[in-house]
């Protein structure tokens, strides 16, 4: 077939595609390297694109290629109705890189799901609930019994990524499918929570340094834990006014805060290392949430919340931190081996899966190749990573 004949594809699903994933006229012109008016009349029907330009489709909008020649467009549920309200994001209108990121991480819990049901095993179920009638402090007072992490053990961490994964472990072992997205900005989403039952999906946003990451992890786990107490629903279905919305996610960034942060523990911490509640610089603020592994703010934040400081000593040494962060330089960005980045995106349980499933037979090669978006030949050393986190797992349960 000549490069420059034409093919009859289904103009409607066309369109239907390029506003699936989130995308202007303008926007997919520029990446074919053709006019608007051009992409425009594909999508009326009065011209028709070449087998290339088809393939730029497809793989511009990531959809198989078939799909651009089947005679309607597929229905769809609006991601609105998986996703829980997001602070500036308005529905039906998100980027295409979130669009694409929760279409994969949807597509990745049916994988698991699927898996498991291949495997003969179920789901584990997560249950915990909260309401918003209830004291933050109480309500994460339970989410950090059913993490089951020590305050000793969380203070002898050796740094921030030690600590990271450690939450993240204790958090998928409660049931939840924890995912990391990559190429979505931070000013649209720091985190956000699918609320599908059961393995409900709990994702971080990798652009994020790994103390506010964590942090953001428990926030996302504190609406979870609405969401089963049926005080949240999807964005979709979310009627609250902007005000009202705020002070559910005061909430959840208090039971996050009172989680990670135990007031017992700041107490005792403070008071035996000797800080000074009247002197809350930078440095003083610094150490203190090292111990933690949280986020200098993230820690200001809670002693202001424990009154350690007060509002006008917060906004004060907030003023200076912000000048400060301002100052330092551009963070360098790092190098992460095919394999650790594979686990870091699809979590240890649907990377464990996936390999139990292709050790039985259930899945091929090829498959679990692509359920992974991991070449097959880095597997040998992916199943080492896995069987060494999972000993490394039991050494503080």
């Amino acid at each position: 077939m000549p490069s420059a004949t034409t093919l009859p594809i289904n103009p409607d699903v066309l369109t239907w595609a390029r506003m699936e994933s989130g995308y202007d006229v303008d926007r997919v012109a520029h990446r074919l390297g053709t006019k608007e008016e051009r992409v425009l009349a594909w999508e009326r029907g009065d011209a028709h694109p070449t087998l290339h330009q088809v393939q730029l489709l497809a793989a511009f909008f990531r959809r198989p290629l078939g799909l651009f020649f089947q005679p309607k467009p597929p229905k769809v549920a609006p991601l609105a109705a998986d996703y829980r309200r997001l602070p500036g994001v308005v529905t039906g209108h998100e980027s295409p890189a979130m669009r694409l990121a929760i279409r994969q991480m949807l597509l990745r819990r049916d994988h698991m799901l699927n898996l498991l049901g291949e495997l003969g095993e179920e789901p584990v179920e997560f249950k915990l609930a909260a309401h918003l009638a209830e004291q933050p402090e109480a309500v994460a007072h339970r989410l950090r019994e059913a993490l089951g992490i020590p305050v000793l053990v969380q203070l002898r961490w050796r740094d921030e990524w030690q600590a990271l994964n450690a939450w993240r472990n204790a958090v998928e072992h409660l049931g939840i499918l924890v995912f990391q997205f990559s190429k979505v900005e931070l000013e649209e989403a720091r985190g956000l929570t699918l609320l599908r039952f059961p393995l409900p999906v709990v994702a971080v946003n990798g652009k994020e340094l790994p103390e506010p990451r964590l942090f953001t992890l428990i926030h996302e786990v504190a609406h979870l834990m609405l969401a089963v107490g049926k005080e949240e629903v999807s964005a979709l279905r979310e009627t609250r006014t902007a005000e009202q919305w705020t002070s559910v996610e005061q909430f959840a960034e208090s039971v996050a805060s009172h989680a990670l942060v135990p007031e017992d523990a700041l107490r005792s911490l403070i008071t035996g290392e000797g800080f000074d509640a009247q002197a809350w610089g930078i440095p003083e603020v610094r150490r203190l949430a090292r111990r933690f592994r949280l986020s200098p703010l993230a820690m200001a934040t809670r002693l202001r919340a424990s009154g350690y400081m007060t509002w006008p000593q917060y906004r004060s040494w907030k003023a200076a931190w912000d000048e400060f962060v301002a100052a330092l330089p551009p963070r360098a960005g790092g190098f992460a081996a095919p394999v650790d980045m594979a686990v870091t995106r699809n979590g240890r349980p649907f990377t464990q899966v996936v390999l139990e499933a292709l050790h039985s037979n259930r899945i091929t090669a090829v498959e679990a190749s692509r359920y992974l978006e991991l070449k097959y030949e880095h597997f040998g050393k992916l199943q080492e990573k896995i069987l060494t986190g999972l000993l490394e797992g039991t050494s503080h349960a």
